[in-house]
């Protein structure tokens, strides 16, 4: 028998406010233990909740992004449960009426996940189309609804040898849960899902997505049914996955658990699990707890709040044009690779470091392999991000337009007059690439003599290609390169070259 797996996706979202979903605190990440929990943080008696406007503006700008109906009106819920990390013994979160109420994400399409009776993969090729012609991605995962609700505090169990410790700087951090309908039909699928979500968190500023700080966690709830069958089964919930990897991987290793269960004749109990990622394995954690067992109840603290259409659009006009709408404008308007416009509308500091460049030089294929091959390289060596590049547009511009024009190469531009223009941005590209003495020399007193040089000391090799091997003129190019320390123009010396070698 081959069994299919199916998942839904639970995803927190930590929103990058300055301060808490219902009081002032700082929301700040790494700050000394409890130095960020006030008396609201903290459930003094007689303080009183009040919500963060800002927190709200986030929601929505997300629910746009998703294509979600923004509720006109939504109210926060008490969600009890005997945790040490919420003083209040609740938390104030919303289960009857959430924020954003269906839409969906893009996706690449992927074949849906088939096992065998032993857990394995059978006949599942990674990706059955990974984008439309438009570029976009094919596939639309499905969003049940995204709501907001505050955070729990941390329980730190290794910090001490006989005592848990109890840190409250996050209890109270505005935070989305997205929950997806359970279509995702591969771990390959759940994963990109995943990614693309960090990607239009990131892209809307309203999170930061370092899922090892713990701003973005996801749980995932897997089941596994027949192939071809409509009943789903039993669920279970992987909790706190900690990277888009470990998604991945806790998916197939209980998507594999599960199927050697029901294949001995075993069943399958609906639980909450953990991922062991050493051991590739999830374990057990507790019962999965029902509605009911968190006695939901509207909070009495907490009006209903309303959003209207004005707001609305409002939010609309600040809107940035999204990550798969530019790459596409760039593809129909620039003539870009769809490789490249995917590339660059990864991050939107990227994005926007492209646009700022294309003001200052007209070839957008040029600047676009510069950002992608050796400013790329750079803030990988240097471990940078491009926000933290000395090097602005109009400098990186004028060093392509030194290329362009055939006055530097590509390779000194990149290992010498790149370097030198991020460390003095002040200095024009020309002037630099003049002092370090690698403007390509173009006068044909000085090519012949380079040229003259190469082909005296290279006899054997002129006689070779004068017999027909061509291919040696890259050879007579190069060492032509060498003798002049990147300075002859390798256009004008092909020329040359190709005269000087002819027979008689």
């Amino acid at each position: 028998m081959q069994y299919e797996v199916v998942i839904g996706l639970e995803v927190h979202i930590q929103l990058r406010t300055a301060t808490k979903l219902f009081c002032a605190d700082a929301a700040s990440f790494g700050a000394a233990p409890n130095t960020q929990a006030g008396v609201v943080t903290l459930a003094h008696p007689g303080t009183l909740p009040v919500l963060n406007q800002e927190a709200v503006r986030m929601a929505a700008m997300l629910g746009l992004a998703l294509h979600s109906t923004i509720s006109p009106i939504s109210h926060f819920d008490r969600k009890h449960y005997l945790y040490p990390d919420l003083p209040k013994g609740y938390q104030t979160s919303q289960h009857t009426h959430p924020i954003l109420v269906g839409g969906y994400l893009e996706t690449p399409v992927y074949a849906p996940d088939r096992l065998d009776e032993h857990g394995n993969a059978v006949n599942n090729p990674k990706a059955a189309n990974p984008t439309t012609e438009a570029g976009t991605p094919a596939n639309r995962v499905a969003i049940h609804h995204v709501h907001l609700e505050e955070d729990a505090g941390k329980s730190i169990h290794d910090a001490h040898e006989h005592y848990s410790c109890i840190d409250l700087n996050r209890a109270g951090t505005p935070l989305l849960e997205l929950v997806t309908e359970p279509v995702i039909r591969s771990a390959e699928e759940a994963f990109a899902f995943l990614t693309q979500l960090r990607k239009l968190v990131r892209w809307l500023d309203i999170c930061d997505g370092n899922m090892e700080e713990g701003s973005l966690r996801a749980d995932a709830n897997v089941s596994v049914k027949l192939a071809g069958s409509q009943t789903l089964g039993t669920k279970v919930e992987v909790k706190n996955l900690n990277s888009i990897r470990n998604l991945r991987r806790a998916i197939e290793a209980e998507a594999s658990r599960q199927v050697s269960l029901l294949s001995s004749g075993q069943s399958v109990t609906q639980e909450t699990r953990g991922y062991d990622a050493d051991r590739n394995i999830t374990l057990p954690q507790r019962d999965k707890e029902e509605a009911n067992d968190y006695r939901y109840f509207p909070c009495p603290d907490l009006p209903p709040f309303t959003i209207n259409q004005q707001q609305i659009e409002g939010w609309k006009l600040q809107m940035p044009v999204l990550p798969q709408q530019l790459a596409a404008s760039w593809v129909a308007q620039l003539g870009l690779p769809l490789a490249d416009a995917l590339v660059l509308t990864e991050e939107k500091a990227t994005a926007d470091y492209y646009v700022q460049l294309l003001q200052h030089n007209p070839a957008p294929k040029a600047a676009a392999n510069w950002l992608i091959g050796p400013i790329k390289s750079y803030l990988n060596e240097h471990n940078l991000t491009i926000e933290e590049l000395m090097l602005p547009p109009h400098a990186l511009a004028q060093l392509i337009d030194l290329v362009q024009q055939g006055a530097v190469s590509f390779s000194m531009a990149a290992t010498r007059l790149l370097p030198a223009l991020i460390a003095q941005p002040q200095q024009a590209a020309a002037s630099l690439a003049q002092t370090l003495g690698i403007v390509q020399s173009s006068n044909m007193d000085e090519l012949s003599q380079w040229v003259n040089e190469v082909l005296a000391a290279m006899p054997d090799k002129v006689k070779e290609y004068q017999k027909g091997k061509k291919g040696l003129l890259g050879l007579f190019v190069g060492e032509v390169k060498k003798r002049s320390k990147g300075k002859a123009d390798p256009t004008a010396t092909s020329k040359l070259l190709e005269e000087k070698l002819k027979i008689g």
